[in-house]
Order: C-alpha cells, then structure tokens, then sequence
C-alpha cells in the first residue's frame, strides 16, 4: 500500500502545471500516465516549436456551454504569468502572428521548464502506468493504517496507491497516436458528472463530389481568406489538400461548425472584387479576365475556379462585355463561395475536443467537484475549447495552476 497527499492522472501540459504548483506548496504529489513519456502534446505542438501561450488571451478565445466558468482561471494565472515562467528559465521565443508566441528552438525547451519546475516541487512522475479502478475510500474495506485524510483508491499497474486529492487531467481523445483517449469521461460519469457533447475540433475539413475533386486538383494551394459559419468569422490562411480544407482559417472555424453547417469564404478580403471589375471595365483593360485575376490570386486557383460551371462561360470573354449578371456571380463565387463539408477528419488530427465534463459541476475557482470532496478535473478535459494560436495551452496553464493551488 502507498499514500501520497495528491495524485494526478496525466502528465500533459494541465497535469505537469499542477504537479509542479502542488510540489512546490509542500503537497507530496504523484503523476501517472498510461504513455511512455511525458508531454507529447506539447513536444509536437506547433509544428515542434510549441506555440505555449498568446499576447491577446481573453474568455472570448474560449467555447464552453458555461462561458463564464473561465473568466477566474484566466484572471488569476494569464499569460503574462506564463511567459514570466518562460524567462526566468531564459527560454529564447518570438511572436509570430496575431499575439501567437513560439518557442525559437525546440518545443522539449517548454516541456524541460515544467519538469524542472516538478523537480523543485519533488513530484514524483510514472510513466507506463495504467489505472485500472478508481474508488472512494469510503466505499473500500480500505487498511488500517490508511490515514484519515485519504480519500481515493487507485489500482494502478504499479499496485494500489491511495490519496486525498485526485486530479483527472488526461485530456481528451484528439490525436490518438499520442495516447490521447477518453479516460477521463468516464471518470466523470463514474462519479456521476455530466459529460457535454464531444466533437472534434481544430481540424481540417473533408470534402466530396465535385469539390472534392476540385480541392485535390488545388492540393498544396494556399491564401489569406476570411472564412464564416454560425456568425463567426476568422481572417486566417485557407489551405487545399487532397481532403478537403486546412490551414488556420478551417482549424479555426471547425470549433463553431456542427455536421450540416455551411461555410461561406471570401478569397479576397482585402478586394471588393465588384468594384475591381468596373475599374477594369471602364479603363479599357484587353487583359483577359484570369490574367488580371491572377495579379490577386494564385494562378491554379484563379484557373480552377474559372472553370467551374457557374464560372466557365466568361473565360476567354474581354471584361468590358461582363454584363451585371456576369460580375454578381464573380464576386458569389470569389468573394461568397459557400460549401457543406462532408465531415472533418475526425480526433485522428484534431488539435482538440470540443465539449468535455461539465463545468456547472465544478467550482471555477479550485476546480473541484462540488459534490465530490477531493476530485479536481483540469484542462481538456473540461467543456472549455480555446481558439487556435496558443489559447488551449494557456487554459492548461491556468486551470492547473488554479487547481494546484488547492489539491
């Protein structure tokens, strides 16, 4: 038998800010994680340069059936707490795009910083280690010389471990080849919580038919778009692939996108495309309509889109005979395109999960369950989904930090 004062499943980047926070209060803490090492998430994130944190975090980043539930967590531990950590240890960073921060070097130079931060704290961390069954000592035959304070029972493949304070920080089941699952709602449901709708999210659309086809012909193709569905929209890159859609401009929007939903892509946001064509018009351009095009899109876009069927008539016609019609299904189809995705590509490469345990359940301040004395659930896990660009790292931050603060 063995008893630690806390014990947190998973040794992501929620998991490790918690340890470390606990650690160093003084709080005998254990991680476990059923993986063969630590961090993964957080190692192949942004692209192996880790984008941990950004300049412009706010609840509005954050998608939750109870939006307020993150206000506190982001208040008490921001981003500025967060980069303060990452100088301290003199970690060589830059900002990228729209307050987006990555690591110079190497994503492991993050993963380095919460370990030493856990080794100050003299945290413990098993890696291999499956647990099997969770109870509450209560509801045990539990030892004799248990301590009173002991509250959870933990098989584990490395024998039984008991606590008083868990924390389930084992994120959701997004990109599975890491080792992500979905432990921790079950977790949830055991102790009888609500689990919220999941869905991928942060992940490439997938096309079919004729736009699937014409997204293959494009595979590789990309440019600044606006992009819109359920009155949100992003001004981020668009990318064709040989399934459908990427780049940020679709990772961001899958977040609001349901099965069914359209989407609706402006390729040309900085042009008003209609008033374009009448310049043309009246200065007597004799370019043909692709070639000048051309001069504001990538060329195997313009070619592909202008022999699209709704298109294809006006190829190879002089501008200044377009008629009104002509130019209105011009700007629709440039500057309105609208598409129904197929799907996504599912958890395989989801960044995350949308949805998770419910946060009505939970206090917003030490994350604890309310009715479940000693049960702390942090990060992913939770229904709180961040936007892309670093805000889901920093609500692992945060909401472990938080947490740490109490188990």
């Amino acid at each position: 038998m063995r008893y630690v004062d806390t014990v947190i499943i998973g040794a992501g980047a929620a998991g490790l800010m918690c340890a470390a926070t606990a650690g160093q209060r003084g709080r005998q803490v254990l991680v476990v994680d059923h993986a063969n090492k630590v961090g993964k998430k957080i190692l192949m994130s942004g692209g192996g340069r880790c984008n941990f944190t950004n300049l412009q975090v706010t609840p509005a980043q954050y998608l939750s059936a109870n939006p307020h539930f993150c206000i506190s967590a982001l208040k008490r531990y921001t981003q500025q707490d967060f980069i303060e950590l990452v100088q301290r240890y003199q970690l060589a960073y830059h900002e990228k795009t729209l307050g987006q921060l990555f690591c110079d070097n190497r994503a492991k130079d993050v993963l380095e910083i919460l370990l030493a931060e856990c080794e100050l704290g003299q945290v413990e961390i098993q890696t291999r280690c499956a647990v099997s069954r969770i109870r509450r000592v209560a509801d045990t035959a539990s030892p004799p010389e248990l301590p009173e304070t002991a509250r959870f029972e933990l098989l584990t493949s490395l024998g039984p471990v008991y606590c008083e304070s868990l924390v389930i920080a084992t994120g959701g089941p997004s990109i599975p080849t890491l080792g992500a699952s979905g432990y921790g709602y079950e977790v949830a449901r055991q102790f009888d919580l609500k689990v919220t709708e999941l869905q991928a999210a942060l992940v490439p659309f997938t096309l079919k038919g004729s736009w699937l086809t014409l997204a293959q012909s494009l595979a590789g193709v990309s440019m600044p778009v606006t992009i819109e569905c359920r009155q949100q929209l992003f001004r981020e890159a668009l990318l064709f692939t040989h399934k459908g859609l990427s780049g940020p401009a679709a990772l961001q929007i899958s977040n609001y996108w349901y099965p069914g939903d359209a989407l609706c892509i402006n390729f040309l946001p900085d042009t008003d495309l209609e008033t374009e064509l009448r310049a043309w018009q009246q200065g007597g351009v004799k370019a043909e309509l692709k070639t000048l095009l051309s001069r504001l899109l990538p060329k195997r876009f313009v070619a592909a889109w202008l022999a699209l069927p709704e298109l294809q008539q006006l190829e190879g016609r002089p501008v200044a005979e377009f008629s009104r019609a002509d130019i209105n299904s011009l700007v629709q189809m440039f500057q309105h395109w609208s598409c129904v995705p197929a799907g996504t590509e599912g958890y395989k490469t989801a960044e995350v999960t949308r949805g998770g345990v419910c946060t009505d359940q939970l206090s917003s301040k030490t994350f604890e369950v309310k009715t479940q004395p000693g049960l702390f659930f942090i990060g992913e896990v939770l229904d709180v989904t961040g936007w892309l660009g670093g805000y889901n790292f920093q609500w692992a931050w945060s909401s472990g930090w938080c947490a740490g603060q109490y188990v």
